[in-house]
């Protein structure tokens, strides 16, 4: 029941955001790197990490289609709208509540995060690992990918953001994604 309530509380404070758009940078190239062109960056991973990042694109490969996530894969509740901000973007946050927990896995995402395309369709970019402070039990943060969740103290959540579907200039586990805009969303 605690976990219930902390997700509700965490979908009530997000959903106050939901409707309030922060305009982005426009970029000015309107060239994106591919995940690919990640694995090249100067970002150093360490081998357990890379695995790891495989791992959680093997597990999110279905997901790229946003109605199959939807509608097969759990992820049907809009945690917020569209957000972007100076700092980069993240898109569309979209939940699967039976994840919500006190537990974290690498190829268990909370979230997943979607930008909208000019075509009309959301496209997967990333996933959150969010824990709800009051499930997490341990002197220590969670940990993935070699990693510390941080505390977001807004939303009463321990939380680690992984572009794993698109290039993040500021590096992989970036909360903000630079190359991730709202520019595309309905009605903008």
């Amino acid at each position: 029941m605690r976990r219930i309530a902390a997700l509700l509380s965490g979908i009530v404070l997000l959903s106050n955001y939901s409707n309030e758009r922060i305009m982005a940078e426009p970029q000015t190239d309107g060239q994106r790197p591919s995940v690919a062109a990640k694995s090249a960056s100067s970002e150093a991973l360490g081998p357990e990490v890379q695995k790891d990042l495989a791992t959680l694109r093997e597990a999110t490969e279905h997901l790229r289609d946003f109605e199959t996530a939807r509608d097969f894969g759990g992820w049907s509740v809009m945690i917020s709208g569209c957000m972007d901000d100076p700092a980069g973007g993240i898109g569309f946050q979209y939940g699967n509540p039976k994840l919500i927990d006190g537990s974290v896995r690498v190829d268990a995402p909370e979230l997943l995060l979607y930008e909208p395309e000019k075509n009309g369709r959301l496209r997967l970019v990333g996933v959150e690992y969010v824990v709800p402070l009051s499930e997490w039990t341990s002197a220590t943060p969670p940990r993935l990918f070699g990693r510390d969740f941080a505390v977001n103290a807004t939303f009463q959540i321990w939380t680690l953001h992984v572009w794993a579907w698109e290039h993040n200039p500021n590096g992989t586990f970036a909360d903000w994604n630079t190359n991730v805009s709202c520019d595309n969303q309905p009605g903008v």
